[in-house]
């Protein structure tokens, strides 16, 4: 549904974009990563037909959005950057309105209204002029417009910001479900969206992509993915370091601390271990030792770390523990 192909915007001699290239499939969820100022918006923008390509090329559903915007952009929701609106309207005005501009009229705008209106949860304020809203209850507007005319593909700009916890739990379940049928592109900075609505995330960093995966390829890219923190009574901190570290499948021992009456390690996996090993060793030397073990639980990998070594690999705080 969505194909980026080496895509370039320059201001000036300054490159916001730098040869960007990926595609969305109908049946996708794309989280678009990245620091401010890495590019997203500009690439979002782009995609939206808002701000043509210094070079490059993008097609929506087939359409070239250049070559061939109205039929392109037919096909695109956009909920751009701070959710803008005409703030003298009122919620069912303003939708109505958006419902028009999309072809919409009479009985198929007045039902495309409600829909959105329930969906975006929007039926308490309906009557309500926009510029009295809440932020929150504003961006779910805009959210509403973006919608309301049942686009094979959304782009969606920082879709939660400004929203309260249950107002963002409700928007990333609509994304999900929604997701199912459309292709979906949203940034965000908030790491934990990635998990709960996204099949695939793309980190961009000055104008270049820097990772696509899914969020769970992503985690295995962090050097906690597969390591191991146990807890164990018996042993000194001492004894405990010392035997770890002649088990063939540690790499590395980050810290061996106390924990109340316990003694806490975390372990780093050795490149040759299999999925598994390290645990079955650790186990192993525990029962070989006549320890007594507490927890024993293996690390996922922290998308935050993933995003802070891929984005500053310089200043990297895992490399420094």
């Amino acid at each position: 549904m969505i194909k980026v192909e080496n895509l370039v915007k320059a201001f000036g001699p300054k490159l916001a974009v730098n040869g960007v290239s990926f595609t969305v499939e109908r049946g996708e969820v794309l989280g678009f990563l990245g620091p401010n100022g890495a590019g997203k918006s500009t690439t979002m923008r782009m995609i939206t037909g808002f701000i043509p390509p210094t070079s490059g090329r993008i097609t929506i559903g087939g359409f070239d959005v250049v070559e061939n915007p109205i039929a392109a952009k037919r096909l695109i929701g956009y909920l751009p950057e701070n959710a803008p609106a005409y703030t003298d309207m009122t919620v069912m005005g303003f939708l109505r309105f958006a419902a028009e501009l999309r072809g919409l009229r009479g009985a198929a705008r007045d039902k495309a209204v409600e829909r959105a209106i329930e969906l975006c949860f929007l039926e308490s304020v309906r009557h309500q002029s926009i510029d009295t809203l809440s932020k929150g209850f504003r961006h779910r507007t805009c959210f509403a417009q973006s919608i309301i005319h049942d686009p094979d593909v959304l782009i969606l700009d920082e879709p939660t910001d400004g929203l309260d916890p249950n107002q963002k739990h409700e928007v990333r379940t609509l994304i999900r479900r929604m997701g199912e049928k459309k292709a979906i592109v949203f940034s965000t900075h908030i790491l934990e969206e990635v998990d709960a609505a996204c099949t695939r995330a793309i980190i961009i960093d000055r104008g270049r992509i820097v990772a696509n995966g899914t969020p769970q390829e992503l985690r295995q890219r962090s050097e906690m993915a597969g390591a191991v923190t146990m807890r164990v009574k018996g042993p000194t901190a001492a004894e405990l370091r010392d035997r770890l570290q002649q088990l063939s499948t540690v790499r590395k021992t980050l810290f061996v601390k106390e924990d109340g009456p316990a003694l806490c390690a975390r372990v780093v996996p050795s490149p040759t271990a299999l999925d598994g090993q390290l645990e079955e060793s650790l186990f192993d030397l525990v029962m070989r030792e006549k320890w007594r073990l507490l927890e024993l639980k293996t690390e996922e990998g922290r998308l935050d770390e993933v995003f802070r070594s891929i984005t500053l690999p310089d200043t990297a705080p895992s490399k420094k523990e």
